[in-house]
């Protein structure tokens, strides 16, 4: 722990600090890392590590197209597999899911072992079980967007069936998690693993909560939602938006936890506010979804009650962001040599910005302008792009030395080539949506003089039009950063030269960022 926090807490830092330095001496190519006599499992997550890229490559890509669909429709081809309605859920579950789905999979199994000092519950067999499980769900709901067949619920599209089998993936997943934690030979837990449980709890239970269906007939792939109408929007809203609280931010503060004490080579600046933080996150989230229903037939107290607990959402976020932040008190030069911390503490940035500009768009005001608009677009992908992409990131320039035993990252050059065009690429996306949102919200309550309105739709989407391109061109950006980092990595596994074999790090201050 820093300065901040009481000698006990200090104590339980340096020991999962032990913890996870011991589990990563390096050893010959291929083999299972070990701690005393922990052999740690760790083939199943070199799959996630790799797939991880490989599905980001993917979910870029289409977003690529998607947005040029947007900003030139004769891109649509006119085939309806190939439609903007068809390919926008295949972009958004494959970077939120896939991609980083994966990467939250892959990471919770690699930390949860090296911070309890023990091994994976249910070992490599298990590990296969949840990587192919879990590619199984990603590719059946992949065809049945393109194919046309989903509930249409946002975030929430696969159907019946593929829901039933992510649930049997995800108990496994629970089990094989919270098994290893119980078989600690740490007896503290270390906070990381405190946000990874609340993500695979609270996921479990919106997923079943927002899938209760009924198929149509005997064996159709169809089914009708069981809640309708107004209750149904809102326990949408309720998953939806704990889908982005607890999936896309709750499971990657874990990551940032680990990843950039171990990348500085710092304690957490305070275990106590990781402790507050925690709590306070998970109490407020959950409460927020009605924020999306403002103006609906959705009672006015709910709508208010989803606004006030979105404001006060602000306070544990950015008390985590500074958390985050202060982790590199007395370790900002690392910023110049090390370009991997520069994707995790820009992605801390990001968190921040975004866990800001959500809770003002929150206010009934704001949103009466905001909804319905590109901004909403530029809110999501300032999260997505930035917080989730750059923490992910980070992570696995961390992870593939240590996983496939290198001495380091193949090129430190290309991986400040993927920042700088990356962080480009989201300037020109989000200011683009920010301006054509507000934008395009102005100029739907525009009014002339007679009380008509003063634009039509096709006035409005005209205007939108350079700021697609724009969206495009930055989309292009990220992803040949994307690329770049694919390729660094695969020449990581393939080419960089070996780590040697040394004994297990006796001193936890002297490994604490191995």
């Amino acid at each position: 722990m820093a300065s901040t926090a009481s000698p006990r807490l200090s104590s339980l830092w340096e020991k999962s600090v032990v913890a996870a330095a011991t589990a990563t001496a390096a050893l010959a190519p291929g083999q299972a890392s070990s701690a005393g006599e922990v052999t740690y499992v760790e083939a199943p997550l070199r799959a996630f590590a790799a797939i991880t890229a490989f599905w980001g490559v993917v979910g870029f890509l289409v977003g690529v197209v998607i947005a040029l669909q947007l900003a030139y429709p004769l891109l649509n081809l006119d085939l309806e597999w190939t439609t903007f309605g068809r390919l926008r859920p295949l972009h958004t579950s494959a970077v939120i899911f896939a991609f980083g789905g994966n990467a939250l999979l892959g990471t919770s199994l690699f930390i949860v072992q090296r911070t309890c000092r023990a091994r994976l519950f249910g070992g490599d067999d298990a590990g296969w079980f949840l990587f192919w499980g879990y590619q199984f769900v990603i590719v059946m709901a992949a065809l049945g967007y393109v194919l046309g067949i989903t509930q249409g619920k946002e975030y929430a599209e696969p159907e019946w069936y593929v829901d039933l089998w992510l649930t049997f993936v995800w108990v496994v997943y629970l089990i094989v998690f919270g098994g290893t934690i119980l078989r600690r030979s740490e007896p503290h837990i270390y906070v990381a693993n405190w946000f990874y449980l609340a993500f695979i709890i609270t996921i479990a239970m919106l997923h079943i909560g927002n899938n209760v269906s009924i198929p149509v007939s005997f064996g159709s792939s169809h089914s009708y939602s069981a809640p309708a109408g107004v209750q149904g929007a809102m326990i949408q809203w309720w998953y939806g938006h704990n889908a982005v609280g607890f999936f896309l931010t709750a499971g990657f503060l874990g990551m940032m936890y680990y990843f950039i004490p171990k990348q500085a080579n710092r304690p957490v600046y305070s275990y106590r506010l990781s402790i507050v933080h925690f709590w306070t996150l998970i109490f407020l989230y959950i409460w927020a979804g009605p924020h999306h229903l403002h103006y609906t037939a959705l009672p006015d107290w709910a709508q208010v009650l989803g606004m006030v607990f979105s404001v006060v959402l602000w306070m544990p976020s950015w008390g985590g962001m500074i958390n985050g932040l202060m982790t590199l008190s007395g370790a900002w030069d690392k910023l110049r040599t090390n370009p991997a911390l520069r994707f995790s503490v820009t992605a801390v940035g990001f968190y921040g910005m975004s866990t800001f500009e959500g809770p003002v768009m929150s206010i009934r005001a704001v949103n009466g302008l905001s909804h319905y608009t590109d901004w909403t677009i530029g809110h999501v992908h300032s999260g997505a792009m930035g917080w989730v992409g750059f923490i992910t990131f980070g992570a696995l320039y961390y992870l593939f030395p240590v996983l496939w035993r290198k001495k380091a990252i193949w090129s430190e050059k290309l991986i400040a080539w993927h920042f700088w065009l990356a962080t480009l690429g989201i300037v020109f996306y989000i200011t683009a949506m920010w301006v054509s949102g507000i934008m395009q919200g102005l100029m739907w309550r525009a009014y002339d003089e007679l009380g008509f309105l003063q634009y039509s739709f096709v006035e409005t989407v005209e205007a939108m039009h350079p700021y697609y391109v724009i969206r495009a061109l930055g989309g292009v950006l990220y992803l040949s950063g994307a690329l770049i980092m694919a390729f660094n990595l695969w020449k990581t596994v393939t080419s960089s030269e070996a780590a040697e074999p040394e004994a297990a790090p006796a001193s936890a201050i002297a490994v604490a960022a191995e």
